[in-house]
């Protein structure tokens, strides 16, 4: 199977699922249709470990990517300051967004899971998990609770993506400790959005999803801390999103964001 610059999508997907069936030295019936074609696309390379990307690979994964970004469409947030968008993180055209990840930082292994670590990687390309993969190994250890660190953004309409782990709550509520994690990620997430001079990023629900935070505790914590660092810190930050996925989340930072 060959692909050119005149290959139609499902061609285009075809070859790019072989070329990762090839990889595992694996087989498998390919559906006929396109959107299926995809969904393993996206499995495939959510099951992929970090290792070099053959150039050509690259390329053709970055077209197909390209052309997912184009028929979801982009956002830019136009509020001042602070304000809040429901809906997907990856269609958010700012300096950088920000991803709840795992300690490992190398994205969601599950084959399509719904979480955000699985979205950004998915849809950024395989670039990304590899990138995170590096740092770690520089690192010489996984990514502790409460920090960040920052990469490209690849095929994302975002130009970096800021990591940050945060706390696994077990319990009905969070600790004291708990807190204080949660809102050194976002301090780390600012402060290294700073230090890169960037002007705008989107902040995700940290640790309220898989990592069971409550949603208002979690929301109020985020909500001080981003108040905190805009008033009493020179900053180049101009724009901070809070991008929320449920309705509960953007009912309650609209009330937060509403009172003085």
């Amino acid at each position: 199977m060959s692909i050119t610059t005149s290959s139609t999508r499902k061609h285009r997907l075809e070859w790019l699922v072989q070329q990762l069936l090839n990889e595992r030295g694996a087989t498998m019936s390919l559906p006929d249709n396109e959107e299926q074609l995809a969904q393993v696309f996206r499995a495939l390379r959510n099951i992929r470990p970090p290792m070099p990307v053959d150039s050509r690979l690259l390329q053709v994964q970055d077209e197909e990517l390209q052309w997912q970004l184009h028929t979801r469409g982009t956002v830019t947030p136009h509020h001042h300051s602070m304000g809040v968008w429901q809906g997907d993180i990856t269609r958010l055209a700012v300096d950088a967004i920000v991803n709840a990840a795992n300690a490992q930082m190398l994205g969601c292994f599950v084959p399509l899971h719904g979480c955000i670590d699985n979205a950004i990687h998915s849809a950024a390309g395989m670039q990304l998990r590899q990138e995170c993969h590096e740092l770690i190994e520089r690192q010489g250890h996984d990514e502790p609770t409460g920090t960040a660190k920052i990469t490209a953004g690849y095929n994302l309409p975002a130009r970096h993506v800021i990591h940050t782990v945060g706390p696994i709550v077990t319990t009905d509520q969070p600790t004291p400790l708990q807190c204080q994690q949660l809102a050194s990620c976002y301090r780390s997430c600012l402060a290294l959005a700073e230090r890169h001079q960037l002007h705008s990023i989107a902040l995700c629900c940290i640790s309220t999803g898989e990592f069971h935070f409550p949603n208002e505790q979690a929301a109020q914590i985020a909500v001080n801390e981003v108040r905190r660092f805009m008033t009493d810190e020179a900053h180049h930050i101009q724009q901070v999103t809070f991008n929320v996925f449920k309705d509960v989340d953007r009912e309650i930072y609209q009330r937060l964001l509403a009172q003085a």
